[in-house]
C-alpha cells in the first residue's frame, strides 16, 4: 500500500509498524518532527507503551479474563497493536484517531501484523467514539488516554466507556502548567492550582489524578490509583474504577492540598475540599502556599508494583533495566509520605557541598525517620522528617566530607 508521505517500518516490541519517516519532516535540529508528520508517531514514547503493556498485564492477572481494550487517540495504532500481540487474554482492542491518514495507516498497520479478526479501528472524534461504548454492555475493560498535551477533555467520556471494576490510563505532557509555569491553565484543566517546586511533577501527578477522581465521582465512580510515573516530559496515571456513590465519596475524602513554605522548604498536606488552609509556616513564620485540590492518596500500589515486577523479568524489552530500576524505586515509596526533598537544591541554598543521596537517606533512617529515594528526581528523598531535620542532616554530612 502506498502513502501520500514518507514512511519506514520499525519494530517496537512484538508490532512491526509503519510509520511516518520523521527525519523527512524536521527542518531544523530544534524541531519537535511528530507534531510535523500527517499522523503522529513519538519513538521517544516507547517507554510510555512498554510500562503499558506491563500495567495492562498485571491487570489481566487480577480480574483473569478475556479483556476488551480500547485507544480512542491511536495515530499509527502501535500501543493498541501492541497490547493484542504481547498482552495475554486480551480478546479485542478497538483503535480509534479521527485523523483520516492515521486511520489508513493504523489499518494497514493492523493486517500487516495479522490482527485483524481481534483489532479494529473508527474514523471518529475521541469522545463520540468513547460515548459510543457508554451503555453498559458495549464498556471497555481498559481505556488508554493517550493524547498530545491534556487528557482533561476526554476523561469523562473515557470513564463513562469504562465497565465496573476497568482500568483508564492517562497521559498528560502539558507539563508547564501542572508545573506551575501557567497556573490558570492548570486550573482551567485540572481544577486545581499547582506550585513551581522542586517536587513539581508530583505535584503534577497529583492534580492529574485528583481531576479523575472529581470527574468520575460525578459518575458515582470511585478511583484507585494504581500505579503512575513521571518520566521526561510526561506523566502517566492508571487508576481502577468502582461503581457506587458510597465508593466515589470515599475517593473523594483523600482530596486536599500541598501547603509549602518557599523560606525553609516546610511542607504540610491538609485534607479535605475545603480545609482550613494555614498562613503561617509552623517552622519559621513565613507565608505558606498552596496547591491543590489535588490527589492525596497513594499514587502507588504496593502489590500492583509486585506484579509489574515479576511480569518485568519475565520479559525481554529493550528498555528492561530502566523499567525494572523504576519500579524498584516506585514500589520503594509507596508508603513514604507525600512530597519529596531535592538534596543539590538544600546543598545550593545552603552553599554547601552535596553529599550522596544515600547517606541522606541512611542518616535519617538511623534516625528513626522514614526515608527513600524517589523516581520522580535522581536527587530526592522522600522522608517524614521536618524541613528543618533534613536540613541539619544535609549540612552535617556536608560538613564531613
Amino acid at each position: 500500500m502506498s502513502f501520500s508521505f514518507p514512511v519506514e517500518t520499525v519494530m517496537e516490541g512484538a508490532a512491526r509498524i509503519v510509520v511516518p519517516d520523521l527525519k523527512a519532516f524536521r527542518r531544523a535540529v530544534s524541531d519537535y518532527a511528530p507534531s510535523r508528520a500527517p499522523v503522529f508517531y513519538n519513538p521517544v514514547m516507547q517507554l510510555n507503551r512498554d510500562m503499558a503493556v506491563l500495567t495492562l498485564q498485571a491487570y489481566q492477572g487480577i480480574v483473569g479474563r478475556g479483556l476488551s481494550v480500547s485507544e480512542p487517540l491511536a495515530g499509527c495504532g502501535v500501543r493498541g497493536i501492541r497490547f493484542a500481540k504481547e498482552v495475554d487474554g486480551v480478546d479485542r482492542v478497538e483503535l480509534n484517531d479521527i485523523n483520516p491518514e492515521a486511520f489508513k495507516l493504523a489499518r494497514y498497520n493492523i493486517r500487516l501484523n495479522g490482527l485483524t479478526e481481534r483489532v479494529s479501528v473508527a474514523n471518529e472524534d475521541a469522545n463520540l467514539f468513547l460515548s459510543q461504548h457508554a451503555a453498559p454492555h458495549e464498556r471497555f475493560d481498559f481505556v488508554d488516554v493517550d493524547p498530545f498535551g491534556a487528557p482533561a477533555p476526554y476523561m469523562d467520556s473515557a470513564i463513562r466507556a469504562l465497565r465496573d471494576g476497568g482500568m483508564l490510563a492517562l497521559t498528560a505532557t502539558d507539563l508547564a502548567p501542572l508545573c506551575g509555569v501557567f497556573p490558570k491553565a492548570a486550573l482551567r484543566k485540572y481544577g486545581g492550582l499547582p506550585l513551581r517546586t522542586e517536587y513539581c511533577h508530583e505535584i503534577a501527578v497529583r492534580l492529574l489524578a485528583g481531576r479523575l477522581v472529581t470527574t468520575a465521582a460525578s459518575h458515582d465512580i470511585g478511583t484507585r490509583i494504581l500505579f503512575s510515573h513521571s518520566t521526561s516530559h510526561y506523566i502517566r496515571v492508571y487508576a481502577s474504577a468502582s461503581h457506587g456513590a458510597r465508593k466515589a465519596d470515599e475517593s473523594l475524602q483523600r482530596m486536599g492540598y500541598v501547603l509549602h513554605c518557599f523560606t525553609c522548604l516546610h511542607r504540610e498536606t491538609t485534607v479535605g475540599a475545603t480545609p482550613t488552609v494555614k498562613e503561617r509556616c509552623d517552622e519559621c513564620g513565613s507565608a505558606m502556599r498552596a496547591a491543590g485540590p489535588l490527589w492525596l492518596g497513594r499514587i502507588a500500589d504496593k502489590r500492583f508494583c509486585e506484579l509489574m515486577e515479576k511480569e518485568a523479568s519475565a520479559r525481554n524489552a529493550e528498555n528492561k533495566r530502566q523499567i525494572r530500576k523504576m519500579l524498584f524505586l516506585i514500589k520503594n515509596e509507596c508508603d513514604a509520605p507525600t512530597t519529596y526533598y531535592v538534596v543539590d537544591k538544600i546543598c545550593d541554598r545552603l552553599g554547601l557541598s552535596v553529599p550522596a543521596l544515600g547517606e541522606v537517606v541512611s542518616r535519617l533512617q538511623e534516625r528513626g525517620f522514614c526515608a527513600a529515594p524517589t523516581h520522580f528526581h535522581s536527587r530526592g528523598v522522600r522522608t517524614d522528617a521536618s524541613a528543618t531535620t533534613v536540613t541539619a542532616t544535609v549540612r552535617e554530612i556536608a560538613g564531613q566530607s
